[in-house]
């Protein structure tokens, strides 16, 4: 084998180790406690699919999913209790955040998600 093969193994090697290690701590693959060979196959579907989109948002944007979440964790949403109801808003979104979005292809969230009316009690 020449030197460029055996290091692009251990390359490939590395990412395999990387994706395991990820999966037992970001997506949190580890015992699972289910019965039914139906649900034990749906929970490791679904950490695959996690895995997935995790490895598709790296190679989109070229940093790590600890980086993107890193970022993304501010990211918040509070609810606003007033006299007339409810109030969704978000906080405004930093440059990274918005160029991480803009990178993934995904649709900012707006600044006011939601207002909700008090509904009224009728009257006896």
């Amino acid at each position: 084998m020449s030197v460029d093969d055996v290091v692009m193994g251990y390359k490939q090697l590395f990412e395999i180790e990387r994706v395991f290690r990820d999966m037992k701590h970001l997506i949190d693959i580890r015992p699972v406690y289910h019965r039914l060979a139906d649900r034990i196959k749906a929970h490791v579907l679904l950490c695959w699919l996690a895995m997935l989109l995790i490895r598709v948002a790296e190679n989109e944007t070229g940093q790590t999913w600890r980086s993107m979440r890193k970022e993304l964790a501010g990211l918040q949403m509070g609810i606003h209790q007033t006299p007339s109801g409810e109030i969704w808003q978000t906080n405004p979104l930093r440059p990274e955040v918005k160029k991480l979005l803009e990178q993934l292809k995904i649709k900012s969230p707006p600044r006011f998600y939601a207002m909700k009316p008090l509904m009224k009690e009728p009257k006896a």
